[in-house]
């Protein structure tokens, strides 16, 4: 089944990106990290995310941990959502603390690097395998059904696309 056809709810996001539903609920609200798959809809609803909310979500937290502030997190977000979040996973984030700075080549990391002052960066690759691993041991939601998939793995789909494109 398609990565695409399989939504989480607020509490296995919260799990696979180690935040708070406190944290993903203010996300949400403020519109730094939305649902994409269903939103709330009043009280009583359900949010939805997608595999690539989530990844996101695990990014956000890993900025939060190391200094980087929400102002900032929420300009390089909504870069990464103009842009379509499109080849996340090949891209590394680098930050000196005040700016987010998006790679995509080991040539850009290296002239960031050069410039000296104290940066660092998160390969969002590794963030994806991370959440692709939290969340084949929690469950997912058919987003056609509603059926509740226990210890899907959105990789097994990833790489079976990748087999059938080549």
């Amino acid at each position: 089944m398609a990565s695409e056809q399989i939504g989480y709810r607020g509490p296995t996001a919260c799990a696979a990106a180690g935040i708070t539903y406190r944290q993903l609920d203010y996300w949400a609200r403020t519109g730094l990290v939305e649902p994409s798959v269903r939103p709330a809809h009043g009280s009583g609803t359900q949010r939805l995310y997608s595999f690539r909310d989530v990844v996101v979500l695990k990014i956000v937290k890993r900025f939060l941990d190391t200094g980087v502030s929400l102002q900032n997190i929420r300009t390089a977000v909504q870069h990464l959502r103009e842009r379509g979040f499109c080849d996340l996973e090949r891209t590394t984030l680098m930050s000196d603390g005040a700016t987010v700075y998006e790679c995509t080549s080991p040539d850009e990391v290296h002239a960031l690097l050069q410039g000296g002052q104290g940066i660092f960066g998160i390969a969002v690759g590794v963030v994806w395998r991370d959440v692709e691993s939290a969340l084949s041991q929690l469950h997912g939601e058919r987003i056609d059904t509603g059926e509740t998939l226990v210890g899907h793995n959105p990789a097994d789909e990833l790489a079976a696309r990748r087999n059938r494109a080549v």
